[in-house]
């Protein structure tokens, strides 16, 4: 039988595979790995608030403060709750990850591309109107009114899981189209945080905010390629609009964003040099002086480490690093501090009769289908947009419904969306409908991709046509 799954692109080793395919397929199979993490961090938080809910709360509000004299991390005077500090923290990673997602999508993937970019720019736009105006609808002038922006985030790291689950019958058009659209459907959820749920701004501290950036826009014009010291303004750059009241974890995504995506060496420079450094290792191995070979060996090896490294962009560097960090370290902590609701019969009652979880609930199951398959109609047929042959219609149904799965970001808006103290219990609310809207989005989602990318038609193969004989011409 036929591969088609593997279109002739995928075997070829040119700058094409390496810089989309190649780091496409690598992000995909950690942020799959990293679903599972997530989602047993999820069930063990689960667990843990179900069968003490005492210790759950306790241990995730110890306060922690911390003060050098000129600055200190406190919240009103008082210590910042451990919950907070993995929220406002540690979710710097995950977001300087998102940041170098997007960077990557935009430079290298399908988001260089205006018309292929087009497809999953507009899914996504859908994708996060169409349940936004369904939360509104049900929401607008009540208590859960500001949580608009909860159902508008999908949670790629679940998504890609249930993909993996589904192997190789899914085409991997799908899964460029699902990365690309998450993508995309990123930017929109850091403009709403940045733009909506961000209260109480100093406006002292943005001449510091925008300093930072210049920094890092200057290391980045000057050439340094070091990420250590791209870090020191990310934490400076952190410290300001921690202080501007502006949600910190932003400052991962301006890291990543604003570092370097180009490498030193091209494709042909790398090779050159590789190869002039490996016949001087093998000259050094042969020379007859041990010392002499030893201090020549080293000099070649060391040259040999530092071509491949600058042969990387520091963008590709940073993703290599951090990304199996932030899905398999922060994410699952995330989770475990985020994750631990009470169920129980009122808890459930209270969740089926509020609007907030039915209008979290509507907007990812039904709000993301309609806004994602909407969206990407518009497109094709305003011819804003070519959607690939190979990815069907069928297709993007079901990576709508996967798109329904709104954990990580959702939870994070949701813990913005409330005051943290007085509304403890909307919180736990709206949390409860996004643990059911992900449950079966994964489920739906699953099925309508189990049982119609099985049924996929090869496309049929080119005709040849036999090479015509020679033509005699009477002449030797």
């Amino acid at each position: 039988m036929a591969d088609f799954y593997r279109p002739p692109w995928r075997e070829s080793s040119g700058p094409l595979r390496r810089l989309v395919v190649e780091p496409t397929l690598r992000f995909m199979q950690v942020e799959a790995a990293g679903g599972i993490a997530l989602a047993v961090a999820a069930l063990i938080a689960l667990i843990w608030a179900n069968i003490s809910p005492d210790s759950y709360t306790s241990f995730w509000h110890t306060e922690i403060s911390f003060d050098i004299g000129i600055w200190s991390f406190q919240e009103d005077g008082h210590g910042v709750h451990l919950q907070h500090v993995v929220d406002d923290v540690l979710m710097v990673i995950f977001f300087l990850v998102v940041g170098a997602e997007i960077k990557r999508e935009v430079v290298h993937g399908e988001l260089r591309n205006p018309r292929r970019a087009a497809l999953p720019i507009m899914a996504a736009l859908g994708g996060m109107l169409v349940p936004a105006g369904l939360y509104a609808l049900l929401n607008t002038g009540g208590p859960g009114g500001p949580g608009w922006g909860i159902p508008v985030a999908t949670d790629i790291a679940f998504a890609l899981g249930v993909l993996a689950l589904l192997g190789p019958r899914v085409p991997i058009q799908l899964k460029v189209f699902l990365l690309t659209l998450a993508v995309a459907d990123d930017v929109g959820g850091i403009l709403i945080i940045a733009v909506f749920y961000s209260e109480g701004i100093r406006l002292e501290w943005l001449a510091g905010v925008v300093g930072a950036v210049a920094f890092l826009l200057v290391l980045k014009r000057v050439g340094v390629r070091y990420f250590g010291a791209h870090a020191i303004g990310g934490v400076f750059l952190w410290l300001t609009l921690w202080e501007a009241g502006i949600h910190s974890p932003l400052a991962g995504v301006i890291l990543g964003l604003i570092v370097p995506a180009s490498s030193l060496y091209d494709h042909g420079g790398t090779a050159r040099r590789m190869d002039y450094l490996l016949q001087r290792f093998r000259h050094a191995i042969g020379d007859d002086d041990p010392r002499v070979a030893e201090h020549d060996s080293q000099e070649a090896l060391r040259g040999i480490r530092h071509v491949a490294h600058e042969g990387m962009s520091p963008l590709e560097r940073l993703e290599e690093t951090t990304a199996p960090i932030s899905a398999f370290v922060v994410v699952p902590i995330f989770a475990l501090a985020n994750a631990g609701i009470v169920l129980n019969a009122d808890s459930i009652s209270e969740a089926v009769s509020s609007n907030i979880a039915i209008g979290i609930f509507a907007g990812l199951l039904l709000g993301k289908v309609v806004g994602i398959m909407g969206g990407s109609l518009l497109a094709v047929r305003l011819g804003l947009a070519i959607k690939p042959p190979e990815l069907l219609w069928r297709d993007i149904a079901g990576a709508s419904l996967l798109a329904g799965i709104g954990f990580t970001v959702a939870i994070f808006i949701a813990d913005l969306s409330f005051p943290r103290d007085d509304q403890a219990a909307v919180e736990e609310v709206a949390k409860m409908g996004i643990f059911a809207a992900s449950v079966v989005a994964a489920v739906l989602g699953y099925a309508v991709l189990r049982f119609t990318t099985g049924h996929r038609v090869a496309p049929a193969e080119a005709v040849v046509e036999p090479e015509a004989p020679p033509v005699a011409t009477g002449t030797k």
